[in-house]
């Protein structure tokens, strides 16, 4: 393996390492010094990934959506058929995000760098349901709908999901609330 092959990997690890700590724990609460004995690592190694305990954060909270994004595709690629398609998209979303504690939610909305990057993921979510209701749409298999107003009702779910206002309302878990959200999307522009 060559060195930069071997420091481009150790990195991922050390990041994947980061990014599950936060979801289980929070992150407000951690030191550098924490981090750095929970990771098994120095503290010199956690600057080389970032400069501060704020950036180390916010890069942190950017692996974990990209990492997560990349989950969420794979399972839908092989899926067919639009309304199977979003079913498949809002319930890998769910799953993904379920893994997050309620302490790393809180932290993120208390942080608003990273709050930030999860509303920019967010709308980003939410433009890619939108390409869903257009190409089913385009397949006959949804009728005409205002496709983006449908993907900012997404949206506004998402993240009433996330903050857990779902949850304290219905007793619904996250991926059972991504799951009813995926059915109740789907009926409602169905051919």
């Amino acid at each position: 393996m060559a060195p930069t092959e071997f420091a481009t990997r150790r990195r991922t690890e050390l990041f994947d390492a980061l990014v599950d700590l936060f979801l289980a724990e929070g992150f407000a609460h951690l030191t550098l010094g924490d981090i750095a004995a929970r990771l098994r690592c120095s503290k010199s190694t956690l600057y080389t990934l970032a400069g501060s305990k704020e950036q180390l954060v916010r890069a942190a909270t950017v692996h974990f959506f990209r990492r997560s994004t990349e989950q969420v595709e794979a399972r839908v690629r092989p899926i067919t058929g639009a309304r199977q398609r979003i079913v498949a998209y809002l319930s890998a979303v769910g799953a993904e995000l379920s893994t997050a504690s309620d302490q790393f939610m809180t932290d993120l909305d208390a942080f608003p760098p990273a709050r930030e990057i999860y509303e920019r993921n967010t709308r980003i979510a939410a433009d890619r349901v939108r390409d869903l209701i257009d190409e089913g749409v385009t397949a006959g298999e949804f009728r005409s709908v205002h496709a983006t107003f449908a993907a900012d009702l997404t949206a506004t779910m998402m993240v009433r999901i996330q903050q857990g206002g779902v949850r304290t309302r219905t007793g619904l878990d996250d991926a059972d609330a991504y799951r009813e959200l995926a059915a109740l999307l789907t009926a409602g522009i169905s051919a």
